[in-house]
């Protein structure tokens, strides 16, 4: 560049040596960068793609059958296990960009030898008022966790009719909660759907099974739809588009009713998602176009009167009595009868949402299996102990102790009624005998004579 300055001085009569001997370089090199078919950049270096070759090339074949196997698996999960079982020593970044490239390849390929041309694709439906609704749960983390509460749930209920919502904040998703929220919901919405629709959860199913084969229910949630009159939906697995509605739904209430608070109790939650349900309801839903309120009258006026008598849901558990009287459930102690259980006994603990009841296996001769009901625990360790359970165990009242000894009686006398040895040798090593006091010094002089000696 230093050199093509001088073009316009070479134009106007400067010779090649000239101009080499300002710029301090050869005329032929002047010569070379000011003719006409000179270079117009600098010279660059060949390129170096492919003349290495990658790290990656022997394992193509094995992270292109991964890929085949599961097309979104990630490069991270890909690089772990070649570096695992392959002995791989590239770095993340270059798997990386191979599976960048592999990745939209492969999927063409799998898309053209798929005969379902409706991969990934999904019917939208809406239903009549009163059909249906659908369940899920949120996951809030440790909202409460400065007030003793580790973990924050909300139990979500809408009608896929209006989109009309029901919340409900706890601390536990076991069984019995679950069940409880429901019918928390049913009095929300005063009646119950004809279908409520289900993820794969362990408190609605008992086990999971192959693709299109039969689910079987859990017995508790088989019953509890039985009473109330409806129809349990579960959804195939990894299919969250089959209640899109609700699963917006425990974002929406995510956003408007958590994000950016602080509550001190279940309570405060509760009432800031009453607070804002008025508002919600008030709103023009995006999807039908209605008010939300107004649309749910008719939801509301479809569904099923709900039953007197409600069925109340105990999940049932065996545990063993320890030998303090007290029965470990959820990493909290309650206690039980001691009159009426021995050490190590198994017994029903059946868990409520609120209470928990503690029943013997075998009825006792009056007929009753239960053994005592306590609230139940809101915290992991907690002791929930009724004082009269423990009657009749050692409580240590009986044990004394004193700073002075007591004084010793007088020794019997040889003659008297106590002889014997044992009362003579008492008599002779009495304890209040005066011992004679003695300066050290006698004692050396003693050890001095026998040394003499």
């Amino acid at each position: 560049m230093n050199i093509r300055r001088f073009r316009v001085l070479h134009q106007a009569g400067a010779t090649y040596a000239e101009i080499a001997r300002e710029c301090g370089c050869d005329w032929r090199t002047v010569r070379k960068y000011l003719t006409a078919d000179a270079l117009v950049g600098p010279p660059k270096a060949p390129p170096r793609a492919g003349t290495q070759p990658a790290l990656i090339t022997p394992f193509v074949s094995v992270v292109e059958g991964w890929l085949r196997a599961d097309i979104g698996l990630k490069a991270s999960v890909i690089h772990e296990r070649l570096v695992a079982q392959y002995g791989f020593t590239g770095h993340y970044q270059r798997v990386k960009m191979f599976v960048a490239t592999a990745r939209p390849r492969i999927s063409a390929e799998l898309d053209a030898d798929d005969e379902n041309r409706l991969t990934g694709l999904h019917r939208r439906f809406e239903t009549q008022p009163g059909v249906q609704a659908q369940v899920d749960w949120g996951d809030e983390g440790d909202l409460l966790a400065h007030v003793g509460i580790g973990h924050v749930y909300s139990f979500h209920m809408v009608l896929a009719h209006s989109r009309d919502p029901f919340c409900l904040f706890t601390t536990s998703t076991d069984l019995a909660t679950f069940w409880e929220a429901h019918r928390a919901a049913f009095d929300h919405f005063g009646g119950v759907p004809a279908q409520i629709v289900y993820d794969r959860t362990k408190t609605v199913i008992k086990r999971h099974v192959a693709p299109r084969a039969p689910v079987p229910l859990h017995p508790e949630a088989a019953a509890f739809a039985d009473h109330y009159g409806f129809d349990i939906d579960v959804l195939a697995a990894y299919r969250p588009t089959g209640k899109g509605k609700i699963e917006r739904q425990v974002d929406i209430v995510r956003d408007h009713v958590v994000a950016g608070r602080r509550f001190d109790s279940l309570a405060e939650l509760q009432t800031a998602f009453t607070d804002w349900l008025a508002i919600r309801r008030a709103q023009v839903h995006r999807t039908h176009g209605e008010v939300i309120a107004v649309r749910a009258e008719a939801d509301r006026a479809a569904l099923a009167p709900i039953p007197p008598h409600p069925y109340l849901v105990c999940e049932s558990h065996l545990r063993r009595v320890g030998k303090d009287a007290l029965v470990s459930f959820e990493a909290s102690f309650y206690s039980v009868p001691a009159a009426r259980i021995r050490p190590g006994q198994r017994v029903a603990v059946r868990a409520g949402a609120d209470t928990l009841t503690i029943h013997t296996l075998t009825p006792d001769p009056d007929g009753t299996t239960l053994l005592t009901t306590h609230t139940r625990a809101t915290r992991r360790g907690q002791w929930v102990i009724d004082p009269a359970h423990w009657d009749g165990l050692p409580d240590g009242h009986t044990r004394a102790t004193v700073i002075e000894l007591p004084t010793r009686p007088a020794a019997a006398s040889v003659d008297g009624a106590g002889t014997g040895p044992l009362a003579a040798v008492v008599a002779h090593h009495r304890a209040d005998v005066a011992v004679a006091r003695r300066d050290l010094a006698a004692y050396q002089a003693l050890a001095a004579g026998r040394g003499r000696a």
